[in-house]
């Protein structure tokens, strides 16, 4: 599975499905039907993606968008929900972070506050064991994964790739350096000042 082919997939996933857990059923179920080598390679695929996504200036418009934090793993959830959004999005997103405003999953989110955000949470997991999930079912191997990780691991080019985000990191809370980088999403999210 190419690049095209994922990204594909993905698209073919959002026009047909509504909701995350639907997608999910969705993506395991067409994993499924495919060779085990297009199964690895789609997880080889979604991992390279996210890993274009693992930038400074990402991390600071997912804080800003939580509310002036993110955690790791946040994070990490974050551009998966990012990949969710599609090829065109996910795009733009990594070329300026800022474009997150353009899009209709974070304009629903800016009206409401963020403990009623529920299913909406710009975080989507799951989608990283799907195709360790459909590997599962194709092959009946039941050892949490170890024998699908050994297989995407045995596909991957890791030559050149950080250890860290890419970027400068700055501080998403100071709000003269968020307005200037980010001037969109700052003024949809803005932050609240810190009790004393």
């Amino acid at each position: 599975m190419d690049i095209d082919s994922f990204w594909k997939l993905i698209e073919e996933c959002r026009r047909h499905t509504r909701g995350r857990d639907e997608r999910l059923a969705w993506l395991r179920d067409e994993l499924s039907r495919r060779p085990l080598t297009e199964i690895v390679q789609f997880q080889v695929r979604l991992d390279e993606v996210t890993h274009e996504a693992f930038t400074w200036d990402l991390w600071a418009a997912a804080e800003r968008i939580f509310g002036g934090w993110c955690s790791d793993d946040g994070f990490c959830y974050f551009g998966l929900w990012m990949v969710g959004l599609g090829q065109n999005a996910f795009s733009r997103a990594v070329a300026d972070p800022d474009a997150l405003a353009d899009t209709p999953e974070v304009q629903c989110l800016m009206a409401r506050p963020r403990e009623l955000w529920n299913d909406d949470w710009p975080e989507w997991e799951p989608l990283d064991y799907v195709a360790m999930e459909a590997y599962g079912l194709l092959t009946g191997i039941d050892d949490r994964g170890d024998t699908f990780y050994e297989a995407v691991e045995a596909e991957q080019d890791d030559a050149g790739r950080s250890r860290g985000p890419l970027g400068e990191q700055w501080d998403v809370r100071s709000e003269g350096e968020a307005a200037r980088k980010q001037p969109r999403l700052s003024a949809m999210f803005p932050l609240r000042p810190l009790a004393r």
